[in-house]
């Protein structure tokens, strides 16, 4: 049976994912959800249009009647009850397909690749920063600022409230987690509606200050009369915000990570820029940002030969998924730059809710990355990393570097 609570397994959750895949690769959790380990079953799941990822749906299929949640909500939060999301991350179609269809005709691979000479000089400015110094924590000095900075000056928000912004948007991804206690669970929620207010506040200002930018844009953003409402509005520009920095803060630590302990893997990136086509996705492949992304189902189905019924939370382990050896063969543990399947991870997810950012964070951690271990070519680890202990978001909340790879352990 899976247990995320096992010793180890907040450092390395793959041996515990490979268990469960030759073990039960399919199986119910303690916490009802079913869990799902396989890479095709997975891609299976992902794509099954049947599925759902709305909240509202799987509440009404159990009887729950949204007057009673709403009245829950206000009694919970009698100061600032939450409403419901409207992001494309937690709505179906034909409401996802017209906002996606909207937010992506903004949200262009064209203007993403242009964001390149902003991300390179915010990296080195970072780096920078750092040289000097001969050491860095990787997540506070780079990881974590990059993306913030890129996302914030992508969508043209004002400068202020950037220590408020960063610990709003890590409080409130915590929800994401089904194993969240009722304080956290209470901390995320008025970490969201403070966030919501802010968006509501800088919409309002841009309205008056519009400028090319992704926020005027989405502002702007027409489909045959079809525009985007208020509430839309925060909420897609929300979830650009959160998803546009927090899973790339992993991405760059992760990834780094995994090169400083496959030291041959690190010098081919340093030394051979043709190995970054494919280097990004290894690293996304190897030790993922998200690894979970849930489903709800609408109707009685069969998953493999278990009957699994309506209303039920299905979760596709991205992460086991990855190291899958039925799909990325007898090396699926093992870290290859040059592996030329490794685009078939599931790292961004797979079918309609697929990642809308994907080609922004490949852009953010093949830069980031890349110009790190350039510029600090004998870069290693001053001990291990103290991980976030997430189960959908792996990262780490510090990794410390030397960037000349001399140090003085400190004393036992």
């Amino acid at each position: 049976m899976f247990n995320p609570f096992a010793p180890g397994f907040a450092e390395n959750p793959y041996e515990e994912y490979r268990i469960q895949r030759e073990t039960e690769p399919i199986q119910q959790t303690p916490f009802g959800p079913w869990m799902i380990f396989d890479h095709a079953e997975s891609v299976r799941l992902l794509r099954d249009v049947t599925l759902s990822v709305d909240v509202r749906k799987a509440m009404e299929i159990l009887g729950e009647d949204p007057r009673d949640r709403a009245k829950t909500r206000a009694e919970m939060f009698p100061d600032k009850a939450p409403r419901e999301d409207t992001s494309i991350l937690n709505i179906d179609p034909p409401d996802h397909t017209r906002l996606r269809k909207l937010v992506s005709s903004v949200f262009t691979p064209r203007r993403v690749a242009d964001l390149a000479p902003m991300i390179e000089r915010i990296v080195d400015e970072h780096l920078d920063a750092v040289a000097d110094r001969g050491e860095m924590d990787l997540i506070a000095d780079l990881a974590f600022p990059l993306p913030f900075a890129v996302i914030t000056e992508m969508l043209g928000m004002p400068d202020g409230n950037s220590a408020e912004l960063r610990e709003w948007s890590h409080t409130l991804v915590k929800i994401l987690d089904f194993t969240i206690g009722p304080e956290e669970l209470m901390a995320a929620v008025v970490a969201g509606e403070n966030l919501r207010e802010h968006v509501a506040e800088v919409i309002e200002w841009k309205r008056s200050n519009l400028g090319d930018d992704l926020l005027s844009a989405l502002i702007l953003a027409e489909d045959n009369g079809d525009v985007l409402s208020d509430i839309e509005l925060i909420d897609q520009v929300n979830v650009l915000f959160i998803a546009g920095h927090e899973t790339t803060v992993n991405l760059v630590g992760n990834g780094t990570w995994a090169l400083l302990q496959n030291r041959d893997q690190l010098e081919l990136l340093r030394d051979d820029p043709s190995v970054e086509a494919t280097a990004i996705d290894e690293l996304l492949r190897y030790d993922s940002p998200v690894q979970i992304s849930r489903r709800i189902t609408l109707e009685p189905i069969q998953i493999a030969g278990h009957d699994v019924a309506a209303g039920t939370f299905v979760l596709t382990s991205l992460g086991s998924a990855n190291h899958d050896p039925a799909a990325f063969g007898p090396t699926a543990d093992q870290l290859d730059l040059r592996r030329a399947d490794a685009a078939r991870h599931l790292a961004f997810g797979s079918g309609t809710h697929h990642c809308l950012g994907a080609s922004l964070a490949r852009l953010e951690g093949t830069i980031a990355i890349t110009r790190l271990i350039r510029r600090f070519p004998e870069l290693q680890a001053i001990g291990t990393p103290e991980w976030n202990g997430r189960l959908v978001l792996r990262g780490m909340d510090s990794l410390q570097l030397s960037l000349t790879g001399s140090f003085t352990p400190a004393p036992n």
